[in-house]
């Protein structure tokens, strides 16, 4: 069974959100979108990177994509949470990495950078790779854990 994706995006990351859910729902991935639900100039990226931030750690596995102008204000922002691990990915083998390596749980992307047509494939490779579970990776997470408490 395929996880929950949950996504998100402000102002700067509407039109690749939008395109997004529909190539997810499209392959029959269970999406739920958390805003923002228009273009709004006023919102803030780190109300969306928390709560679905949030979200994600509260829904046993779940991940989450968040988008805005570069990807980064919403990697920044995610990475707060405690129990999110985030990935700045503008291309693919970055994405398999994040998952192989780190088990990243939240994807960030740019929609100044990225086409849609990139996105969908850094998506797809980031939802299609399982987190190797390698000592090695199990202990450097161990440590990360450590780390938030």
């Amino acid at each position: 069974m395929s996880p929950v994706v949950y996504i998100g995006a402000d102002h700067a990351g509407f039109r690749l959100k939008e395109a997004l859910k529909t190539y997810l729902r499209r392959r029959k991935v269970s999406c739920r979108d958390l805003g923002c639900f228009m273009v709004d100039r006023s919102d803030d990226y780190p109300d969306i990177a928390s709560s679905l931030s949030r979200v994600v750690v509260r829904t046993r596995g779940s991940r989450g994509i968040l988008i805005c102008d570069s990807g980064v204000g919403v990697c920044i922002a995610a990475n707060k949470t405690k129990g999110i691990r985030a990935v700045h990915a503008h291309e693919e083998k970055i994405a398999v990495q994040s998952r192989r390596h780190n088990d990243t749980n939240v994807l960030c992307i740019g929609q100044d950078y990225i086409s849609p047509a990139r996105a969908q494939k850094i998506v797809s490779k980031w939802l299609g790779t399982s987190f190797s579970g390698d000592a090695r990776h199990r202990r450097r997470i161990a440590k990360i854990k450590k780390m938030e408490r």
